[in-house]
């Protein structure tokens, strides 16, 4: 087996892994991580799991061209506040020292 396989198939198993451990989390148990600047912000247009992958990965490239575009970002007091307001359910997976949220796509387009 070439190196370039087993590669392949450690990002893959990361990647299960990862979307085991996805959840939708009530925002009131976000909280305390928005509170400590530990809370990112993920578009509805990206995958929360790949973003995740490249985040653990250090896929600088990838999470630097997302951050620019906007599709990725720290949570604002703006977003904190909406979530606050409607009791939100957020998708989130934690990779140190980050959680990662995102908006459940119906969420994402009522907000809109």
């Amino acid at each position: 087996m070439t190196v370039e396989k087993l590669l392949q198939q450690e990002r893959e198993l990361e990647r299960a892994k990862l979307n085991c451990e996805t959840a939708r989390i009530p925002w009131r148990d976000l909280q305390r991580f928005f509170a400590g600047g530990k809370l990112l912000w993920i578009c509805a247009d990206l995958d929360l799991v790949d973003c995740a992958l490249a985040i653990q990965q250090n896929d600088v490239q990838i999470v630097q061209a997302w951050t620019e575009s906007g599709q990725l970002a720290a949570a604002t007091d703006v977003q904190a506040r909406l979530w606050f307001e409607r009791d939100a359910l957020l998708w989130a997976v934690v990779v140190k020292p980050w959680v990662l949220v995102q908006e459940p796509a119906t969420d994402a387009a009522e907000a809109d």
